[in-house]
């Protein structure tokens, strides 16, 4: 295969797995060691064992965070601060794109960013949406409200005042405190229960002190 053949094939799929190039009358071995040399040569990145990205200047579309995350481990979504930042309710980007997956957690450092994916039970499985990203792409990615709840599920501490403080939540005016509590008593956890009050408080103080203005 020669590379232009990978261009007209991957068009502008922001990530692509090997399952792509590998249909057809095709010889698997030769595609692999020219995957292999591609990414040598830098014009491929390998994001993982069977899933390349363009590399500039050969990418249409620059791949976005989020829909890189869901190529890397398939079934799994977008949360925690990740998906907080993005909905700006805390006020620093997050230098690592954190995942839910009910498979085994994991961490790649890539060229594109660093992603890490924690294992939640399949009932703890939800609470997400796709959304549009721009420029075709489309990423599964939690709700504010099970964003919030996955980061305090997993975090060691997490309904404790003083940590919900340190993450300097704000815009809470868009979060859906009656969907948060109750994605809370779904969950029948004392945890995330206390976490759900504690986050209407601060919901409501962020709101006084914006009347007061």
């Amino acid at each position: 295969m020669e590379f232009q053949q990978l261009l007209d094939i991957v068009d502008s799929e922001p990530v692509f797995e090997t399952g792509l190039i590998l249909a057809g009358d095709v010889d698997a071995a030769d595609i692999r060691r020219q995957l292999s040399r591609w990414t040598a040569a830098g014009r491929l990145h390998q994001l993982r064992r069977g899933v390349y990205s363009l590399a500039s200047p050969y990418q249409k579309v620059k791949p976005h965070p989020f829909a890189v995350a869901n190529a890397l481990v398939r079934g799994s979504y977008v949360s925690l601060q990740a998906a907080l930042a993005h909905y700006g309710l805390i006020p620093e980007a997050a230098p690592v794109v954190t995942s839910v997956t009910t498979g085994r957690p994991g961490r790649w450092e890539t060229a594109l960013g660093v992603f890490e994916f924690r294992h939640v039970k399949t009932s703890w499985l939800h609470g997400y949406r796709q959304l549009d990203l721009g420029a075709g792409q489309r990423a599964f990615v939690a709700a504010p409200e099970k964003a919030l709840l996955d980061l305090v599920h997993l975090q060691a501490g997490g309904d404790d005042p003083a940590y919900l403080a340190e993450l300097r939540l704000q815009n809470l005016d868009r979060l859906h405190l009656e969907r948060l509590s109750e994605l809370a008593e779904q969950s029948d956890s004392p945890k995330l229960r206390r976490a759900a009050q504690h986050i209407a408080a601060l919901a409501h103080l962020e709101r006084t002190e914006y009347e007061t203005l």
